[in-house]
């Protein structure tokens, strides 16, 4: 039986006045009045799809000649399905896509998902390869909304922490974690401030996740995956800020096979011809894995896996676009290097004057470095050399992060402890520590002697400060801007102190040696 779907696309130029002049396409005169995930539909008959579509606006352009390529723009489309229900891809606009809607069903929610903590009443997309699934995309974790009580709503609905942003934005620009109402009702306000015409997106945020990313050259029968990168901040820091290393150094090997399957897959299916980058979010504690978007297309971290792994990835990339094939490079199978490699990146805080330092979805790196060694910790300690920071081998630890992270610092003070640092600590971080000595210290609003005065007497080393409130965000950004005139190294997550921490360790025991990028190469 035939069935007729529905996609939402965009354009802006022809108009007309009623449903009645509709053959085919809806599409909405400015980018405000819609966005490409929220409106879909399922039908019989065409004539359901066309009376669903005429429910959007009083603005629509008409065609009945489907996808036209040349345009690069978003289309809506009704037309005949054999077997598939549903199509769609979500792209930025001004990203050219055209989709293969038969690699897409849509199926309602049972009863046995409910059960499951997944709401009725919405539809679950499926993608499909070669008959089986790859992955599900749930509505319900995510969409639009228009004002601040549909938002606090779906937050709700949801649960904190959720991920918002003003639609119709790049590198991040306003992306926050909010974890209550009053949070999401503050940002509301400067939201509309970057895109006030535009609704604002409230998604699930996976808290605890750790991210990758995912580099690969396709030739249209052929995948080569030529680097699998762990993102050392965990999920929620944008990509382009995140430092990272090849090969991954705590996500175990089924999950790492269940990401390398995904990716063949999708870009199979999706008939890249060249690079590609796939993001992935990956929940330890339930081996689950999360696509978190795929981008056919050379990402910003392709310079650094060339040079990890000795490939020039652009200059193959290259020439599959011009028709050659993944076997002509010798290129069929991943390669496995016998090194570590870390991308840090690197920012532009000391040039500019009063900006802070604090890393989140919102991108703010304008560089990036690399370290290479035989370990992890090595390679880390270099890459953050090469990116301006020298991190300590001993001296005064300043410790301050928000109440969220309170619970998870103890083994970091341990392992600062077990490395010979003197750790001083505001009251709260120091009462979520215990059996490690702490000199406890004020934070700046609390009175003297503080932390500014310890900073400006030359007490202090090295600082982890993770704020979260409006109090703590103006003591935490006076600490964090010291550090950047002054030289201390600072971080600013956990698993950043994991990581420098780590590095340290690994650097006092062992020598740190110079070794040529065509010398590590050469031993794959």
């Amino acid at each position: 039986m035939k069935k007729y779907k529905f996609i939402l696309t965009l354009d802006e130029y022809t108009t007309v006045d009623s449903a009645e002049e509709i053959e085919g396409h809806v599409s909405w005169p400015n980018y405000s009045q819609a966005d490409p995930v929220r409106y879909r539909g399922v039908f019989d008959t065409y004539e359901e799809a066309k009376e669903y579509a005429s429910n959007f606006s009083l603005y629509k352009y008409v065609t009945n000649d489907g996808y036209d390529s040349s345009e690069d723009e978003y289309f809506i489309s009704i037309f005949d399905a054999e077997d598939a229900v549903c199509a769609f891809m979500g792209v930025e606009p001004g990203d050219p896509i055209c989709t293969r809607p038969d690699n897409y069903i849509v199926e309602e929610i049972t009863e046995e998902d409910t059960e499951n903590d997944i709401p009725a009443g919405v539809y679950k997309y499926c993608y499909i390869y070669e008959g089986e699934r790859v992955f599900d995309s749930l509505d319900e974790y995510g969409d639009y909304y228009d004002s601040y009580d549909e938002a606090r709503e779906a937050a709700e609905r949801i649960g904190f922490p959720v991920l918002v942003r003003p639609s119709y934005v790049i590198g991040g620009r306003a992306m926050e974690i909010v974890y209550c109402v009053e949070e999401l009702e503050e940002y509301m306000k400067e939201a509309v401030k970057v895109s006030p015409e535009h609704p604002i997106l409230v998604d699930k945020f996976l808290e605890d996740a750790v991210e990758l990313d995912v580099d690969l050259l396709c030739d249209g029968e052929d995948v080569f995956i030529a680097g699998i990168m762990e993102h050392i901040e965990e999920a929620g820091v944008h990509s382009g800020d995140s430092a990272c290393v090849i090969p991954p150094q705590t996500i175990p090997e089924h999950l790492l096979e269940v990401i390398r399957e995904n990716t063949r897959k999708l870009a199979l299916e999706l008939d890249v011809i060249g690079l590609m980058n796939i993001q992935y979010a990956v929940k330890l504690d339930e081996e689950k894995v999360y696509i978190i978007e795929a981008n056919p297309r050379a990402s910003r971290t392709v310079p650094f896996v060339s040079k990890a792994i000795g490939v020039p990835l652009a200059k193959v990339a290259t020439s599959l676009m011009m028709g050659a094939k993944l076997k002509d490079f010798n290129l069929t199978k991943e390669i496995k290097i016998n090194h570590v490699a870390v991308k840090e990146s690197v920012f532009p805080f000391l040039k500019l004057t009063e900006s802070d330092s604090i890393l989140g979805p919102e991108m703010k790196s304008t560089g990036e470095s690399i370290g290479i060694d035989e370990n992890f910790g090595l390679a880390f300690y270099k890459s953050q050399l090469s990116a301006g920071m020298d991190l300590p081998k001993e001296g005064n630890l300043l410790i301050s992060v928000r109440e969220q992270d309170q619970k998870k610092i103890q083994p970091i003070a341990e392992k600062a402890h077990a490395l010979g640092f003197n750790i001083f600590a505001t009251k709260g971080t120091a009462n979520a520590i215990f059996d490690v000595p702490i000199t406890r210290i004020k934070k700046v609003s609390q009175g003297t002697p503080n932390i500014k005065e310890a900073i400006l007497d030359g007490k202090i080393d090295m600082i982890i400060n993770t704020p979260h409130g409006e109090q703590a965000s103006k003591d935490g950004y006076t600490i964090r801007r010291l550090a950047i005139e002054l030289g201390i190294p600072y971080v600013t997550t956990l698993a950043g102190a994991r990581a420098a921490l780590n590095a340290i360790e690994a650097v006092k025991e062992n020598e740190l040696k110079v070794k040529s990028l065509n010398d590590h190469i050469a031993n794959i």
